[in-house]
C-alpha cells in the first residue's frame, strides 16, 4: 500500500486549498454574525493550572520554568470555559472565543489533538437562546460554503431546517426502549442495577463492573447517537444531572439538567449548558469527576480554585461550545476533520 503524500506537498495542498479557503470564509462569517449581535471576542490563554475537571477529557501536560528555576505544572486547556466564565464574573455580558484547544488521546476522522472551538456565552439569557444561535450558525456555515445540504457517512441533513428537539429520556424510550427516568432518584441519584438490567434486556453488552455512567454511555453510543441529526439537526436536551457536571438542574425536574447537545448527520457538533453558579455544588461535582478519573486512568487534575472563587460571583448565564472544524467539514463535504485544518497534527489517522 502506497503511503499518502504529506499535506504540505504542492499537489495535495492544491486539492485541499478550496476547502481551507471555505473554512476561512465560514470563520469570517461567524465572527461577523457575533459582532452584529454585540458579542465581544475574547482570547483565552492556552496554558492553565487546571485543564478542566471532566473525568474522560485528557489533557497535554507541561511545566513552566520560573526565573529562579522553579517548575510549575501547567496544562494546555481542553476548552476556554474556565477563562470565559472568569470574564463573565468580571462583568462581560456577551462573549465568544474562536481558537485552538487541545485534547490528548483523541485522533480519528472526527478528532484531532489540536482543533478549533467556537464557544460563546450569554449572561441573563436561557439556554434555549443558544439553541436558536446554534441553528443559525449551522445555516450560516452552509450558506457561506454554498452547500444545499450536509452529508456524512450515508446520512443527510438539511442545515436550513428547524432542528428536531428531543429530551434524553425521550430518545432512550424511542430508540432503545429504556425508561431512563425510572433509574434516577428524586434529586438525580442513579440506580446502577436498574439501568444495567434495562440495557441487558435490549441487547447492550454491559459488563458486571460497569457503572451507571458506563451503561448510560454505551446505550447512547450504540442506540441513540447514530440516529440523531438525520434529515435535520437534532437538539438532544435535558441530560441526567449526573451527566452534566457544569450545568444547573432543571427547575422543572431536578433529575435532569439544563444541558443539550447538537447533532447533524450523526456527528456531535455542540455541547451547551445553563451554567451552574453554585461554587459549593461545583466543587463537589469536580471532586466526583476526579474520583472517577482516578479510578479509570489513575490520575487527577488539580481544581482551579480561582475558577470556583469567580463562579461565586458570576451572574446567571448560558454557554455553548461548538466544534468548528466538524461544522466546516460538514459544510464543505469533507470526509475527515484533517481535510479542513490548514496544518493538521502530523501522523497517520488510525
Amino acid at each position: 500500500m502506497t503511503e499518502a503524500s504529506p499535506w504540505w506537498t504542492p499537489d495535495v495542498h492544491a486539492d485541499r486549498r478550496p476547502r481551507l479557503l471555505a473554512r476561512n470564509a465560514i470563520k469570517a462569517a461567524a465572527r461577523a454574525w457575533f459582532g452584529e449581535r454585540s458579542f465581544t471576542e475574547i482570547e483565552a490563554a492556552a496554558l492553565q493550572r487546571s485543564p478542566g475537571n471532566e473525568a474522560h477529557l485528557c489533557a497535554f501536560a507541561t511545566d513552566m520554568t520560573e526565573p529562579d528555576g522553579a517548575r510549575t505544572p501547567l496544562y494546555l486547556h481542553t476548552s476556554p470555559e474556565f477563562s470565559a466564565k472568569k470574564l463573565l464574573a468580571a462583568g462581560e455580558r456577551r462573549i465568544f472565543s474562536l481558537g485552538p484547544v487541545y485534547r490528548n488521546g483523541e485522533r480519528g476522522a472526527l478528532h484531532q489533538p489540536e482543533f478549533a472551538m467556537l464557544e460563546w456565552y450569554r449572561v441573563g439569557e436561557t439556554y434555549e437562546s443558544l439553541m436558536a444561535d446554534c441553528a443559525a450558525i449551522i445555516a450560516l456555515a452552509a450558506e457561506t460554503a454554498g452547500a444545499r445540504g450536509f452529508s456524512f457517512r450515508g446520512r443527510d441533513a438539511d442545515p436550513f431546517a428547524t432542528p428536531e428537539r428531543i429530551t434524553v429520556a425521550e430518545a432512550f424510550a424511542r430508540d432503545a426502549g429504556i425508561d431512563l427516568l425510572s433509574t434516577l432518584g428524586p434529586d438525580g441519584e442513579t440506580d446502577r442495577d436498574a439501568l444495567h438490567a434495562a440495557a441487558l434486556a435490549v441487547g447492550i453488552r454491559a459488563a458486571p463492573d460497569d457503572t451507571w455512567a458506563d451503561v448510560f454511555s454505551k446505550v447512547l453510543v450504540e442506540k441513540i447517537e447514530p440516529l440523531l441529526g438525520t434529515g435535520r439537526a437534532t437538539i438532544l436536551c435535558e441530560y441526567p444531572v449526573s451527566e452534566a457536571a457544569l450545568a444547573r438542574p432543571s427547575p422543572a425536574d431536578p433529575r435532569v439538567a439544563e444541558r443539550f447537545e447538537v447533532y447533524c448527520c450523526g456527528v456531535e457538533l455542540a455541547n451547551a449548558f445553563g451554567e451552574l453558579t453554585d461554587a459549593a455544588v461545583q466543587r463537589r461535582r469536580f471532586l466526583a469527576e476526579m474520583d472517577e478519573r482516578e479510578r479509570v486512568y489513575g490520575e487527577r487534575y488539580p481544581i482551579d480554585e480561582a475558577f470556583l472563587d469567580a463562579l461565586a460571583i458570576m451572574p446567571e448565564a448560558s454557554g455553548i461550545a461548538l466544534g468548528f472544524d466538524r461544522l466546516v467539514m460538514l459544510a464543505v463535504g469533507a470526509r475527515r476533520i484533517d481535510e479542513v485544518i490548514w496544518t493538521p497534527v502530523a501522523g497517520p489517522l488510525p
